[in-house]
């Protein structure tokens, strides 16, 4: 029928849709959280109806928990008040929120999720159409179940060869980000295909998934395979591209990657390691939603066993899950005994709330998907991105540091 955004559709709607369609189509799951959840309360009072399915319902207090100030804890408790009276279950404060409706179940293959946060995207990776809407749409589709959708057009990301040591699906998303620039598939699906992509693991696949929105577009979409139902551990929907007609294709040679950094302040500011290395660091940053599952803190215990950090450095794994495999394996040690500062389960400083925001003319390289002006604290200071093992690599010399030379 189509691209994989199109079967999607097709399939929920049961007739066929193609880009450019404009659809009203039933929403599997709405997720919000504590920065998106507020105004979501207000614009679903205006509609005076009920809540469509409260079991559809997620809401995850992450971006800053627990409260750091007064403001945020009045914040929380409206948002807690809400969820009482309307007997809403599906509550968590265990980790980032898109962590968590991966591991709770809530996207999966063929679904439709939106989600009041850019980075919604992230499910793509599992074959699920998902993508981040305002606070409005996720107040309106509470009340209805429903929302509006233009059908996207499809760039597909074709990626064949052997990523080289030290260089991960970060650096392979950096890069891509750079070619196709900040708004180079706005309102686009990217669809990431060849051998590459079938090689990777499903946590290097949500990393790709989850920084689509960077070049603007809608969603990031990978087809199922062996290893989504495994990762899943259950019968899944087969979901991949028949007959599909791309805007365009982009062929990448993985074996020519090398170790990318995005410099400020924007995520296509994109060059190799080389070309910026050695720069001084206060703090490096590894976690999100992007860069916070086990095998992204595997990686970065590797390089920190029996050494010792020369910046401030902060760990926050993605979620509770998470954290206690990291601590029955070792990792937790391996990173407290070099003097890292590991923060409990969810955003932490990314969006500059709490947990290691930065200071006037500090520079920090960080795990995150974003880099703008201020993010991270002061509009002063500087975000550099990187993989896991540029990060600590980097933390480990207290410069921007390839991370080969650790490995």
């Amino acid at each position: 029928m189509g691209t994989i955004v199109e079967e999607i559709f097709s399939k929920k709607l049961k007739r066929k849709v193609k880009a450019g369609d404009v659809v009203i189509a039933p929403v599997d799951y709405v997720m919000s959280h504590d920065t998106t959840t507020p105004l979501a309360i207000e614009a679903w009072k205006k509609i005076k109806k009920p809540i469509f399915n409260k079991k559809k319902i997620v809401i995850v207090f992450d971006h800053y928990y627990p409260s750091p100030e007064i403001k945020s804890a009045k914040t929380h408790k409206k948002i807690r008040t809400f969820i009482k009276k309307h007997n809403i279950n599906n509550f968590f404060t265990q980790g980032v929120s898109h962590q968590i409706m991966i591991e709770k179940g809530f996207a999966v293959p063929g679904d439709i999720v939106i989600g009041g946060d850019s980075h919604t995207c992230t499910y793509g990776a599992l074959g699920c159409f998902s993508t981040g809407m305002g606070s409005t749409d996720i107040g309106c589709t509470w009340a209805t179940g429903k929302s509006w959708f233009k059908i996207p057009e499809t760039i597909n990301i074709n990626v064949s060869g052997k990523l080289k040591k030290g260089v991960y699906a970060k650096d392979l998303i950096l890069m891509i980000i750079k070619l196709l620039g900040a708004d180079g598939a706005t309102y686009k699906s990217i669809e990431f295909s060849g051998n590459t992509i079938e090689n990777m693991e499903i946590h290097e696949r949500l990393t790709l998934s989850n920084m689509a929105i960077e070049a603007g577009a809608k969603c990031g979409l990978i087809r199922t395979d062996k290893k989504t139902k495994k990762y899943l551990k259950k019968k899944i929907a087969e979901i991949f591209p028949r007959n599909p007609e791309y805007e365009k294709i982009i062929n990448i040679d993985a074996g020519k990657i090398e170790p990318q950094i995005a410099y400020p302040d924007r995520v296509d500011n994109v060059c190799d390691i080389q070309e910026i290395e050695n720069k001084k660091l206060d703090q490096v940053f590894i976690g999100t939603c992007t860069n916070g599952r086990y095998k992204d803190l595997e990686i970065a215990a590797e390089i920190l066993e029996n050494k010792k950090v020369k910046c401030r450095t902060i760990i926050v794994p993605a979620s509770n899950n998470i954290l206690k495999k990291a601590i029955d394996s070792g990792l937790i040690d391996t990173f407290i005994n070099a003097g890292a500062v590991v923060c409990n389960p969810g955003c932490g400083p990314c969006v500059g709330r709490h947990q290691g925001i930065l200071a006037k003319d500090e520079t920090a390289l960080t795990t995150m998907n974003r880099n703008f002006r201020g993010r991270m604290g002061s509009p002063d200071s500087g975000i550099f991105l990187a993989s896991p093992a540029t990060a600590a690599a980097s933390a480990v010399c207290g410069k921007i540091t390839d991370p080969r030379r650790l490995l």
